[in-house]
């Protein structure tokens, strides 16, 4: 899920599901809480990065510099919980963890934008299909490849734990920004999807493709195949705008409608998660929020409860 936390919005909280725990990121820190093998929650907090803050005003390039600033956190808490559930002398170094990720990042390009551009003009020849068919053919035909790959890795034990994970941050976040008692119990009550899901980003970015490529027209193989690469990062950047609007305006009815395919496809990253996990998200959404945030958090069962409100329980 990414974090949109502007000042005048201080209630926004992004996170991300990692090996048996979950990243947060609050306004000046981040935190990743992970179950350790013997049982314990063990949580560590890091000093929130600040380079992307300098174009937050310039749209577009601000989703890509905070899509970047993003990634590398997640690359960072990624390795942290992974190494928390294996002994000392076979963990991970950032190295080696960073090879990875760029193997998948690879892996996601060679996958999910050039594939479904070759097949697309393989078919275009075969069925005719041209101008705008032949960019919904495309992106139709990378939408299934996507949903092929959730459901296919849906299946792996250790990937259903992450999804619960994933699950359980939406819940604490979804506390956090309704104003009930910030609790595993309080918590649980909420559904596992939530706007700002890096899932719905992902389906956006989808959509968004056969929009952006179709100002390309069906250039040549090698134009075709550069085109889908290097309009990556502009296709980024409208789909952070987008994003970045409906989390604003979701009491209006045509966003909510907009905003669902995204939340339904949240039911394929996301499984519902124990009790136990998800005191492991409100634990790490608790390390980051400020003196301010955390005396507003714990002055809410009274407040509550002196506005007659039953402070456990929130919208499911």
């Amino acid at each position: 899920m990414s974090s949109e936390a502007p000042s005048s919005s201080p209630r926004y909280m992004g996170g991300q599901a990692v090996v048996e725990g979950v990243m947060m990121r609050g306004a000046s820190t981040w935190a990743i809480a992970v179950r350790t093998p013997e049982g314990e929650i063990e949580i560590e907090t890091h000093e929130t990065p600040t380079w992307a803050d300098k174009w937050s005003k310039i749209p577009l390039v601000r989703g890509v510099m905070a899509l970047a600033e993003s990634m590398t956190l997640g690359m960072k808490a990624l390795t942290w919980s992974a190494n928390r559930q294996i002994p000392e002398e076979e963990q991970i170094s950032s190295k080696a963890m960073g090879w990875t990720i760029g193997v998948a990042l690879a892996f996601f390009t060679a996958i999910f934008i050039v594939l479904p551009a070759v097949a697309a003009n393989g078919f275009g020849d075969l069925l005719g299909l041209d101008g705008f068919w032949f960019h919904v053919a495309e992106g139709a035909l990378r939408l299934g490849i996507f949903l092929g790959y959730l459901l296919l890795i849906g299946q792996m034990k250790d990937i259903k734990r992450v999804f619960q994970y994933h699950g359980a941050e939406h819940k604490a976040i979804a506390a956090y920004e309704n104003d009930v008692e910030l609790t595993p119990e309080s918590a649980q009550t909420f559904d596992t999807s939530h706007v700002r899901c890096g899932t719905n980003f992902l389906l956006t970015v989808l959509v968004i493709t056969i929009v952006v490529y179709s100002f390309v027209g069906r250039p040549g193989w090698a134009l075709l195949i550069l085109s889908r690469i290097v309009l990556l990062p502009i296709i980024a950047g409208v789909s952070y705008e987008v994003i970045r609007f409906a989390a604003k305006h979701m009491e209006w009815a045509w966003v909510r409608v907009l905003m669902k395919p995204g939340l339904l496809l949240q039911r394929l990253t996301t499984r519902q998660p124990s009790l136990d996990q998800v005191e492991v998200a409100v634990a790490s959404l608790r390390a980051v929020l400020t003196a301010e945030q955390l005396a507003e958090v714990e002055s809410r069962p009274q407040r509550l409860r002196n506005a007659g409100v039953r402070p456990a329980l929130g919208p499911a």
